[in-house]
């Protein structure tokens, strides 16, 4: 018979024990048995494998050669063992399942979507849903899992994190400054030229508000999203405000001047307090929040295409 050589899982766990504690009695204590449980689990251990794993002596136990060979092993086994539970507790430990993310169509039409590609090559399993509504409620409904979005600050009971400022500045399409005769235009007349506008979605921002204290005449062309709007500027018809995230990623725009401080807003990485802990929230969460923040002189305005 060869069956001598298999290990029992419960008594390694007797021999762990007593190498940790280098004494029966400890041994015992950390196990909640007495000691001569201690004692026999562990003789009858090593009479099975026909090895002495102890040295017995007046001040303790001592792990023989052998013993540090199976302890080393053993440990290993403890920790696969440990891990397997805590996947099979928490299946929600395994990246797989749906995220929802609640972003804006700005942040959509420039950074996001390369971020979005290389987090799901590394979790292929998760299935990710972006929503571009404006809306911010959304997260505190649960209808989304993750918002990434410009705010003035954190909203109550989401928790996450500040990634950087969000530079605005003024843009155009270089066919109008040339249809104008204008290399550049200088601050104070930039309120006389045709802009293109926010619709009443959008009324709140602080674009709008800017836009709102600063020019002298209505829009010509008025839009519900920033993204529609740079279009419009592309094409020629106005001056457009935009996030220098998307205006400095857009080869058809020319920035005009710096970046308006009254308009700067904040990039919040946020999750709801209840979801931070699932695996694939906090997974995204952090890699996100990594990949964001290397893009943060485009986001407050001192990106690659700054000096256009």
């Amino acid at each position: 018979m060869h069956s001598h050589h298999r290990i029992d899982w419960e008594d390694l766990r007797f021999v762990l024990a007593v190498a940790e504690a280098s004494s029966l009695a400890a041994a015992a204590r950390a196990l909640g048995v007495n000691h001569t449980t201690v004692l026999r689990r562990v003789g009858s251990f090593e009479q099975k494998l026909g090895v002495r794993l102890f040295d017995r002596l007046p001040s303790g136990y001592t792990l023989t050669a052998g013993g540090e060979e199976l302890l080393a092993v053993a440990r290993q086994m403890a920790e696969t063992v440990t891990d397997l539970e805590r996947r099979l507790t928490g299946q929600d430990l395994r990246l797989e399942g749906s995220l929802r993310i609640t972003t804006t169509d700005t942040l959509m039409a420039s950074i996001l979507p390369s971020i979005l590609a290389s987090f799901r090559q590394r979790h292929p399993g998760v299935l990710l849903e972006v929503s571009t509504s404006n809306a911010l409620a959304n997260l505190s409904h649960r209808d989304a899992d993750v918002a990434i979005r410009p705010a003035v600050d954190s909203p109550d009971a989401l928790v996450g994190r500040r990634i950087a400022n969000v530079a605005f500045a003024v843009y155009a399409a270089p066919s109008y400054l040339e249809e104008r005769g204008l290399l550049a235009i200088a601050a104070p007349d930039i309120a006389r030229e045709d802009w293109i506008g926010l619709g009443d979605g959008l009324a709140s921002t602080s674009v709008a508000r800017w836009m709102r204290a600063t020019l002298a005449a209505p829009a010509v062309l008025r839009c519900d999203s920033l993204v529609a709007a740079r279009e419009a500027a592309m094409a020629g018809i106005g001056l457009a405000a935009l996030p220098c995230y998307l205006g400095d990623t857009t080869p058809g725009l020319v920035r005009i001047g710096s970046p308006v401080a009254a308009m700067t807003r904040e990039l919040w990485l946020l999750t709801h307090e209840d979801l931070r802990r699932t695996a694939r929230v906090s997974a995204f969460t952090e890699f996100a929040g990594q990949a964001l923040a290397k893009h943060r002189p485009l986001l407050e305005g001192n990106g690659p295409a700054a000096g256009v």
